[in-house]
């Protein structure tokens, strides 16, 4: 009896202790469960950008056209077959060169006949002046009439005049030999021929080709009658329009071209139905880049410059209450601040008013936040011609 008791005790012991042993292992997986539970997550990792400040002046944009700063069409003076083709098509060519050339032989030979007629007046001439000479020592002498001596003065003034005439028809005829080698006028591009070798050109062929000059090249725009009166009467003073503009061109690839510009041109009447005046900008050309023809957009700044801020375009986010950006404050907390914002500079916004220089916000990661919330921030730079974001370790 005493053995099976000390059974019972002893089956009954070890069942509490491995009850004991599961209760302790339960009671420590929940309670590793619950500390899992309430760990707070990581905050989401964003890219933020310092807000800086640039110097900008009060700005507008223009639709203009580029035009050649110098452009003629060449043409034949006098008629004869075109028996040269000295350019090629659409290369530049420089003052006095020598571009096309008509057979000269009909212009040599009037003007080998416009010599002899030229000699043929003048010992005409040399003839009547030496009889006038003569009548008029011998008319004191009764020699010869009064009558006599009119004519002799009169066929002296008449062969003067015909040396005058065939004078005037030499040079005519040598002026007509020159016109059968046709120059470049300026240095510029030459185009298309339109006639060949072999054709028979004159003074109503029309162009045989057109030459441009496009350094410098000109830029025409239209600003609104009011806009321009306005602008009159507040700067007229200084009588200087280009000096109090930045002028810049947009080319239609969207780039920036590299030349600065100054207006030159302002015209003295409104265009009818348009109320626009028109005005013109000059631009160096070295590099030929800029083409006659091309729409693009003149960009005035005035010399008169603020600081302003410019944020990446990718931070800008827009609702029903407006544009605005996601800024991440001292605490790492995510606010949203309405912005005003101006013009496009490349891949930049003009902030006119709701940021601060050096106040950070979100490029990348936006869709991971939210108002309020904290997040680790790091900072990234952006190339503001581009754009493209890196880190500041990057090369």
């Amino acid at each position: 009896m005493f053995t099976q008791l000390n059974n019972l005790s002893i089956f009954s012991f070890k069942y509490l202790a491995k009850y004991i042993v599961v209760a302790i292992f339960s009671v420590f997986i929940i309670a590793c469960e619950q500390k899992q539970q309430t760990a707070p997550p990581a905050p989401p990792a964003v890219s933020t950008y310092k807000v800086s400040m640039d110097k900008v002046g009060n700005y507008r944009e223009f639709v203009a056209r580029t035009v050649a700063s110098k452009k003629a069409d060449l043409t034949a003076r006098v008629e004869g077959e075109l028996i040269e083709r000295l350019f090629k098509e659409g290369s530049v060519v420089k003052k006095e060169q020598v571009l096309l050339k008509i057979d000269p032989k009909t212009y040599i030979t009037a003007l080998e006949s416009a010599k002899a007629d030229l000699a043929s007046k003048v010992a005409g001439a040399e003839g009547a002046a030496r009889d006038l000479k003569r009548g008029k020592e011998v008319a004191g002498q009764g020699y010869i009439s009064q009558s006599d001596l009119d004519k002799l003065t009169t066929k002296d003034s008449q062969a003067q005049a015909a040396v005058n005439v065939a004078q005037a028809a030499l040079e005519q005829a040598e002026l007509n030999l020159s016109y059968t080698t046709i120059k470049a006028p300026f240095t510029g591009h030459i185009g298309k021929a339109n006639f060949s070798v072999g054709n028979i050109v004159g003074p109503n062929s029309g162009a045989l080709a057109a030459l441009t000059a496009t350094d410098p090249m000109y830029v025409s725009f239209g600003v609104e009658e009011s806009e321009f009166i306005s602008y009159i009467q507040d700067k007229r003073a200084n009588n200087e329009i280009a000096d109090e503009l930045d002028i810049s061109l947009r080319l239609p690839n969207n780039t920036i071209y590299a030349e600065k510009g100054k207006i030159v041109f302002a015209d003295t009447k409104i265009e009818q139905g348009m109320g626009n005046v028109e005005l013109r900008a000059i631009f160096d050309n070295p590099n030929d880049i800029i083409l006659p023809g091309l729409f693009v957009t003149l960009v005035a700044e005035s010399k008169d410059k603020n600081s302003m801020a410019l944020i990446p375009q990718a931070a800008v986010q827009e609702n029903q209450q407006g544009k605005f950006v996601l800024i991440v404050d001292s605490d790492n907390k995510v606010a949203q601040r309405i912005v005003t914002l101006g013009r496009r500079i490349n891949a930049m916004w003009l902030v006119e008013s709701g940021l601060e220089e050096h106040e950070r916000v979100i490029i990348e990661g936006l869709q991971k936040v939210r108002n309020g919330i904290e997040v680790a921030p790091v900072d990234k730079r952006v190339n503001a011609l581009t754009g493209v974001i890196s880190d500041y370790l990057t090369e």
